[in-house]
């Protein structure tokens, strides 16, 4: 069991690549991560989004427990999440969270996904997006573990 992030874009920037080891670097099992970025299409709208989401729907396993991040989603707060990942970790499931492109995914991804989880109300920069859910799944494991990092 770990968690697989599914990112559409470019390879992570300089001082993303920094502050993701910082996190990846104290991930323990289950909570260990890898990252698979997926290129993001020529295209532009519905046609990108479309051919995104294929290569999206073309990586994810049948077994796996996806998370979506979408704005329109649930707004969970770290204990939430923590406790979300858990439940999942508990039946043995892996984890595939998925980052879609800048035009988003399509509903078949939507729909399969088994939880739709919103950072903010706000839209971040995809590379911000990826520091933020790397440092997000170590505080999940610290808040599991009932380790002190998360301060309530």
């Amino acid at each position: 069991m770990s968690v697989r992030v599914l990112a559409v874009g470019k390879k992570h920037e300089g001082w993303v690549v920094d502050g993701i080891s910082r996190y990846e670097k104290r991930l323990r099992k289950p909570f260990d991560t890898s990252w698979q970025l997926l290129p993001h299409s020529a295209r532009d709208g519905e046609a990108a989004r479309a051919e995104e989401s294929d290569r999206i729907l073309g990586k994810i396993g049948a077994d796996e427990f996806v998370v979506l991040l979408d704005e329109r989603g649930r707004n969970l707060d770290s204990p939430e999440l923590a406790r979300a990942l858990r439940e999942v970790f508990d039946r043995s499931r892996p984890v595939a969270l998925v980052i879609g492109g800048a035009f988003g995914v399509d509903d078949r991804v939507r729909d399969r996904a088994d939880l739709v989880w919103s950072l903010s109300r706000l839209v971040f920069p995809h590379q911000l997006v990826r520091l933020i859910v790397a440092e997000q799944l170590y505080r999940a494991q610290e808040i599991a573990g009932g380790r002190p990092y998360h301060h309530v």
